[in-house]
């Protein structure tokens, strides 16, 4: 992770990379660690990380995102980099009221990544603007 969380949930993150790694699974403690720091959003994160919503996009000029499809159907950019993410959610509960660390859908990219649970998708860099610019527009 490139930007910093506070460090209880860096380092909570990194448990349940950990715990994955060796034992295939979250251990019932982490996933209760997990409900305490994010609230609601942990269960809706781990249910898009079980669905393979998460798919981390790539193109050849070296520019990524992370593309979370949500429980509606409307798909949103992620940047675990500066922890954004293009959804109402995030800038209502985490930008504008700050009673969340993260929306859903970061917190989906985070445990994905540590689960090995995260698609991967490389596109053109053309694909890549196409893709930039239409989220702009939806705005």
């Amino acid at each position: 992770m490139d930007a910093v969380l506070p460090a209880v949930a860096e380092e909570l993150l990194k448990e349940v990379k950990k715990s994955y790694q060796e034992n295939l699974r979250i251990t019932d403690e982490l996933l209760l660690g997990l409900k305490f720091v994010f609230g609601p959003s942990a269960l809706h994160a781990l249910d898009l990380v079980d669905q393979l919503s998460v798919t981390h996009v790539t193109c050849p000029s070296g520019r990524t995102l992370f593309q979370v499809l949500g429980s509606s159907g409307k798909s949103y950019i992620c940047y675990s980099s500066c922890h954004y993410c293009s959804c109402p959610a995030f800038a209502f509960s985490v930008l504008r009221k700050n009673d969340s660390l993260l929306c859903k859908h970061i917190l989906a990219v985070y445990l994905s990544q540590a689960m090995k649970a995260c698609q991967e998708l490389t596109i053109s860099n053309q694909q890549m603007s196409q893709m930039l610019l239409s989220k702009d527009d939806e705005k």
